[in-house]
């Protein structure tokens, strides 16, 4: 009897979404009119990475950015750029 497949691991959150919001870019969305929308578990991980430079993320406003994209705490099964189309 085989074992349930695991599911592809995918790049930790940072490297993850940094590529994605790269290639919205380079396909000509703005990254004013994306929201990265993660799990708790992501944003967690984000919040925590010490190799992240201190400019990557901010919070202004009561809003937490990364690499100026604007990020929605909670609420989704699964993390997603929402690229605002």
């Amino acid at each position: 009897m085989k074992s349930p497949s695991s599911p592809a691991r995918r790049a930790v959150a940072a490297i993850h979404f940094r590529n994605e919001i790269e290639k919205a870019e380079a396909a000509g969305v703005a990254r004013k009119d994306m929201t990265l929308r993660l799990t708790l578990s992501d944003v967690n991980q984000l919040r925590r990475d010490a190799n992240l430079a201190l400019t990557d993320i901010s919070f202004t406003g009561g809003v937490m950015r990364y690499l100026g994209v604007k990020v929605e705490q909670g609420g989704v099964a699964e993390s997603v750029l929402d690229l605002g189309t």
